[in-house]
């Protein structure tokens, strides 16, 4: 009887995912600390069918293309055999049935080959769904958690991250001397994150090069926004993230500059992480009068189109935009649609490269949850970001050396450009 359950329960996962789901409305752009700043599904729409179903998705009623229940019976009949294999041959009884079906259910997720496709446990769903508003207390960076191990992604400027020299793409393979190996980038999150004060121990990949940091945790306050007008009446802001509150403040701060009539702007995604799709589209509509911001692709090639809102307050003052390997998702959206609209040129270093969409589904009955890549952010020539990245008009990289000895090369030559109106 419980084979039988199990046996319907994987038929049903089966359905859902081969029908894939539905567009979700300000679907996740990236997967950050904290992780308040990963838009989650707010609504799932309704699918209408228009043709009688054979094989029904009992979560929108319509059918699997191309199968039938016969159809798929015949596909598990080797999945069923070896299950059954396993009940009665293994070694050590009884199995536990229900990692069993979860394996199953992981392993059929990785075979897509999309890091960004996966199965969550109950435990690690409802970790990967808890909010940290505003603050939060760990080590003050952006991360992927999508791959084998955490990646940084960026961090936070004045953090315990920064001071201790982590880098985009470093790889945590260890936590206070525990292998991380195996171990859902969800859950290793949590095993950063703690109480300020506290050190930790994470070992790094960078490269071929393997190292220990110690980290005493802090209180982190996210930032959003900093500006100010430099020598020469240049105005400079910097967009830390992508959330409810960065358009109000961008705006804020833009009103404030522009009360100086500056002869141009610097636009700062330097090492910012991502956020909300929606506030990437309010964030461009203030340097863009109109026109297409970015496209969204889907698996059948269609696409949806979005287009910049009227009454942006910097659309025709000269214009450069800083970005870095740091540069991420959202903020790559924003800065690929002034560099193809021809808005204004990107200084820096090639970008992160996270320019996929993924919805989160819990499955039926607390059984733990799915996260599907279900599109791809274009940029509006129709350039793809996803694990290629901006490349910059201005290649200009800035060393550790450069930190070391207080200079910004990035932002003087930004300075140059919009000096001599280059």
């Amino acid at each position: 009887m419980q084979s039988n359950t199990l046996r319907n329960i994987l038929l049903v996962i089966l359905v859902m995912l081969l029908m894939g789901a539905s567009f979700i409305g300000g679907a996740a752009a990236g997967y950050f600390i904290p992780k308040a700043f990963t838009e989650t599904p707010e609504q799932t729409e309704q699918v209408v069918c228009e043709t009688p179903t054979a094989v029904e998705c009992p979560a929108c009623n319509c059918p699997v293309e191309g199968s039938t229940p016969k159809d798929l019976e015949k596909l598990f009949e080797p999945f069923w055999e070896s299950w059954n294999l396993v009940l009665q041959n293994y070694v050590d009884q009884p199995v536990d049935q229900t990692k069993m079906m979860q394996g199953a259910i992981k392993g059929m997720l990785e075979s897509l080959g999309d890091r960004h496709t996966s199965f969550m446990t109950p435990e690690e769903f409802e970790q990967a769904n808890t909010s940290l508003e505003g603050e939060y207390e760990g080590i003050g960076a952006w991360v992927d958690v999508t791959g084998d191990y955490v990646e940084i992604i960026s961090t936070m400027r004045g953090t315990p991250a920064e001071g201790a020299g982590l880098q985009p793409k470093d790889q945590i393979i260890a936590i206070d001397g525990e292998d991380m190996t195996g171990i859902p980038g969800d859950l290793a999150l949590q095993r950063i994150l703690g109480p300020a004060g506290e050190a930790v121990v994470l070992t790094i990949q960078r490269g071929e090069e393997t190292f220990d940091v110690t980290i005493v945790r802090a209180k982190i306050v996210v930032p959003t926004v900093d500006y100010e007008i430099l020598e020469g009446n240049i105005a400079y802001v910097a967009l830390y993230n992508f959330n409810d509150f960065s358009q109000p403040e961008l705006r804020k701060a833009l009103e404030e500059m522009m009360k100086e009539d500056p002869v141009g702007l610097i636009f700062d995604l330097r090492s910012n992480g991502g956020g909300y799709l929606s506030a990437a589209i309010e964030v461009a509509s203030e340097f863009l009068a109109d026109g297409i911001v970015m496209f969204e692709e889907y698996g059948d090639g269609t696409r949806d189109s979005y287009r910049a809102q009227p009454g942006g307050i910097a659309t025709d003052i000269p214009l450069v935009v800083l970005v870095n390997e740091g540069t991420a998702s959202a903020s790559e959206i924003v800065a690929g649609a002034i560099q193809d609209r021809g808005r204004g040129e990107l200084v820096g270093t090639v970008t992160y490269g996270k320019g996929t969409v993924q919805t989160w589904i819990a499955l039926d009955n607390g059984q733990g949850g799915v996260r599907i890549t279900i599109a791809r952010w274009l940029t509006p020539n129709g350039t793809q970001i996803s694990d290629i990245g901006l490349t910059p008009e201005h290649i200009v990289e800035y060393t550790e050396e450069d930190f070391n000895a207080g200079v910004d090369p990035q932002l003087e030559k930004a300075i140059e450009l919009l000096s001599t109106g280059e």
